[in-house]
């Protein structure tokens, strides 16, 4: 796979903690910025599938904020019980 060389600014302390990690787990700064990219990208993916599945049970239920808002109390309150 072609790789290509970018710029990117960080604050020094930043930087440091980068540096840091890619020592402790023996890898270089470019391979931890890679994986931190790519897990990022991964975790947006995912939130992004989980709010279009909420989409479509509210649109599957026909469900408003006040339904939505009333079952979070709900689920909050018995968790309260449970405590």
């Amino acid at each position: 796979m072609r790789t290509v060389t970018v710029n990117v600014s960080f604050q020094d302390s930043l930087l440091n903690e980068i540096d840091k990690t890619a020592r402790n787990e023996y890898r270089s700064r470019s391979e931890l910025i890679r994986e931190a990219a790519r897990l990022y990208i991964q975790r947006q993916s995912q939130w992004n599938d989980l709010f279009q599945l909420g989409d479509m049970a509210v649109q599957k239920q026909h469900l408003n904020e006040h339904d939505v808002a009333a079952e979070i109390e709900a689920v909050r309150e018995s968790k309260l019980t449970l405590s």
